[in-house]
């Protein structure tokens, strides 16, 4: 059995948190003075606070120290600039960058060369890809992570705290060097940094279109009335939270917004004795606003059915897949061919099916594709296919393992038969096939 060896600070210990110019300063010189790669991670208040800003930043480069700063107390210092300069020479390492590039970028680093150790262990096969196990599985060591849902926005910041983030950064060097080695051992060290070059150009999301159809429990909603009064309050709600910088959640409960919609209150005593407010309206601070909603709920009530919401949101989106075998049903054999054939590659490969291939692109490509007559026209539907990946932002070893078996599989007009279950005798005789005594 292998020994795992328990951390609970880095080995060179937790350095003070970084608040003023002059310790910035120092930090620069010395990541300057280091070599190699610079790991970076990010705290923030998910949860806690409405914005997705950092609340503390770690680094760590060898022989250039590990550092901790504290991004609200030097938002504005005019050393930042020379920070990003001094980390974008070299290769940022991070784990699932996609979660910390939008706060990093927002402080002002802006990494030019990233190494992600949780999607460059995606593509190597990792069963496993968090950061504590996969830091057990490469490099022996356990992780403590019981602060890892912590309000980071809280000053002064705890110590054991910082001890915890410190380590997320010290070992992610380490861990990098490991990955990397698993990902030229098997010949796709190419492909992970096409995946990583794609993440540092990829364009920030767009807005999501009526993001109040998201509240939790809408799915018990079937009335457009109910709905406008959900719309209603979710937009004042986020423009309250958005103003107090406070997690939308925290001030007003998605299971109340839902539990108004079905009520018919008319006081600030009606709110307080609905089943869901008790016991989550307590603080002065949520208090504070229930005349807000009962007016919030009041407006929205009154509203004509001209400016009630539609049961379902337009949109440019696919339809659901669960109503393409009804419905589209050439779609749904593309999609069902498709699907089988790239979860063979997939397994070949040692890689999850949706690293292999975006599956929303999956779907795309197989709605949006017709049907060929016969297979010997692939070779030009492949060219097709390979250049709407390519316009869709695939990367070219995606492209590569992918586009021929998506043309295959639009030349299909039949999903692929379902495999009869095996009849008892049968079953018993594979068993003893396969367990031979």
């Amino acid at each position: 059995m292998k020994v795992l060896k328990a951390l609970h600070v880095p080995e060179q210990g937790t350095p003070p948190v970084i608040t003023d110019d002059a310790a910035l300063r120092n930090c620069i010189s010395a990541l300057s003075r280091g070599n190699g790669p610079i790991a970076i991670d990010a705290e923030r208040a998910s949860g806690f606070r409405y914005s997705s800003r950092a609340y503390l930043i770690q680094i760590f480069r060898r022989n250039g120290g590990l550092h901790l700063i504290d991004p609200i107390a030097v938002a504005h210092s005019a050393h930042i600039a020379e920070l990003n300069k001094a980390i974008s020479d070299s290769e940022v390492v991070i784990h699932a960058s996609t979660q910390d590039l939008p706060c990093l970028r927002d402080f002002g680093i802006e990494p030019v060369t990233l190494f992600d150790t949780e999607l460059g262990a995606r593509i190597a096969g990792c069963a496993r890809v968090g950061l504590g196990a996969l830091s057990e599985s490469l490099l022996g060591i356990t992780l403590a992570k019981e602060h890892s849902a912590v309000d980071w926005s809280i000053r002064p910041l705890q110590q054991e705290w910082l001890d915890y983030a410190a380590l997320d950064v010290a070992v992610l060097l380490d861990l990098r060097d490991k990955v990397s080695e698993l990902l030229e051992e098997q010949e796709k060290l190419q492909w992970a940094q096409q995946d990583f070059a794609a993440i540092l150009k990829a364009a920030p999301n767009p807005p999501r279109k009526d993001p109040w159809r998201r509240t939790s429990g809408m799915h018990e909603i079937k009335s457009r009335y109910q709905m406008a009064i959900i719309r209603e309050l979710w937009s004042v709600r986020d423009v309250i939270a958005k103003e107090i910088d406070l997690a939308p959640g925290r001030l007003l409960s998605d299971a109340i917004i839902i539990a108004l919609a079905k009520s018919q209150i008319k006081s600030i005593a009606d709110i307080m004795k609905l089943p869901e407010a008790k016991g989550r309206i307590r603080n002065d601070l949520q208090k504070s606003y229930l005349e807000r909603w009962l007016e919030t709920f009041l407006r929205a009530s009154s509203l004509p059915e001209s400016e009630w919401p539609q049961l379902r949101s337009k949109s440019d989106s696919l339809p659901p897949v669960k109503i393409w075998k009804a419905k589209f049903p050439l779609a749904y054999a593309h999609v069902s061919h498709a699907k089988a054939r790239l979860q063979v590659i997939a397994e070949e490969l040692f890689i999850p099916l949706e690293n292999l291939i975006s599956p929303e692109l999956v779907r795309k490509i197989s709605f949006d594709g017709g049907a060929e007559k016969n297979y010997e026209m692939t070779r030009s539907l492949t060219q097709k296919v390979e250049t709407q990946l390519r316009l869709n932002g695939a990367r070219e070893w995606q492209i590569e393992k992918c586009a021929e078996v998506l043309a295959l599989s639009l030349c299909e007009s039949e999903p692929p038969p379902i495999p009869e279950p095996l009849s008892e005798v049968s079953s018993a005789r594979a068993d003893e096939a396969e367990n031979p005594v």
